[in-house]
């Protein structure tokens, strides 16, 4: 029986990574930061250790991970930081240097299989270059880490990366990300969207696609997961709804009709020395896009299975509200 390191097991991805490894029969070990979202949450034959890795020594970790197969890295910073400028600085801190570190020390160990979390603003800043995202501090930083995980991985593991997008889900002791969304329509009575859409999963679906790209990928390969493509339009209406709000409006507008609002929280942050991780603009030219991805590219190779989207979107939402 083989037995997969998982940093992060007790968040949102790393818990049902581990559970998708278990129900395969993988033995699994955990390094995540405190305190434990709840009580008994794995089974006793997980071994979770709480701290933080990067205060580790090189030693401790080859020691920890000396029995392990293969390696899944389900941390790091995203998107939704406001760093000090400049922001680069934070994410190449923040998910490169320690991805370099922990990809040389799994190799070292005998890893032969490392999967990074990364984000599905890497194939959109490589597809779509008119919306300049590889000058992002975000996405630029993640293309940076996916680049240096692979050539730490070079001649002896097999280093793969996940490109995630919108992912819904619940589990024990945590409240969703998708709160701060919720928050910003709560009691509004418009609240605007633009007209481009993005691509959904559910965090069971991450789970399958980590264990598949452990077992089945190839070195260098990057895999952007979507199994349901919706309007932001849509998706706002389905918070609104969920909120009880049944007079709340979410017209579709025009990038133009946004922009002056983004650029002041752009130049508000700037004159705070601070730097958001995908600029507000960007973001908004980017929700004028259909950043939209074809279930069928990953869903077989990872072995990724039909999930309902919409009831975990609901169900998201539902603890959202409560």
């Amino acid at each position: 029986m083989s037995k997969i390191f998982v940093l992060g097991g007790t968040g949102f991805l790393g818990y049902y990574t581990t559970k998708e490894l278990l129900s395969k029969g993988y033995e699994v070990k955990t390094v995540s930061l405190p305190p434990m979202p709840a009580e008994d949450l794995f089974p006793s034959d997980v071994e979770v250790k709480l701290g933080d890795i990067n205060k580790m020594s090189d030693s401790e970790i080859k020691e920890m991970l000396s029995d392990c197969t293969g390696f899944v890295y389900a941390a790091g910073a995203d998107e939704r930081v406001v760093a000090d400028k400049p922001a680069k600085k934070f994410y190449y801190e923040a998910n490169v240097l320690p991805t370099q570190r922990l990809a040389r020390l799994a190799k070292e160990a005998g890893v032969k299989s490392f999967v990074v979390f990364g984000s599905y603003m890497s194939e959109f800043a490589e597809h779509m270059p008119e919306l300049g995202l590889k000058d992002q501090p975000y996405p630029n930083m993640r293309l940076l880490q996916e680049q240096i995980a692979f050539a730490e991985g070079e001649g002896s593991m097999t280093v793969s990366s996940l490109r995630l997008p919108y992912i819904f889900g619940t589990m024990p002791g945590r409240m969703p990300l998708w709160k701060m969304f919720v928050d910003q329509i709560k009691g509004q009575p418009v609240y605007p969207a633009l007209q481009g859409g993005t691509t959904m999963v559910t965090v069971e679906q991450v789970a399958e696609a980590a264990v598949g790209a452990l077992e089945n990928a190839h070195h260098r390969d990057t895999f952007a997961i979507g199994m349901l493509n919706m309007k932001y339009q849509k998706f706002y209406q389905m918070i609104a709804d969920a909120l009880g709000q049944e007079d709340t409006q979410i017209p579709a507008v025009p990038f133009e009709q946004m922009k002056p609002t983004y650029e002041a929280v752009d130049k508000q942050a700037d004159e705070q020395g601070k730097e958001h991780g995908i600029h507000v603009v960007t973001t908004g030219l980017m929700q004028t896009k259909d950043l939209y991805v074809d279930p069928e590219d990953t869903k077989n190779i990872l072995g990724i299975k039909d999930h309902d989207v919409i009831a975990s979107i609901k169900e998201t939402l539902k603890k959202c509200v409560e």
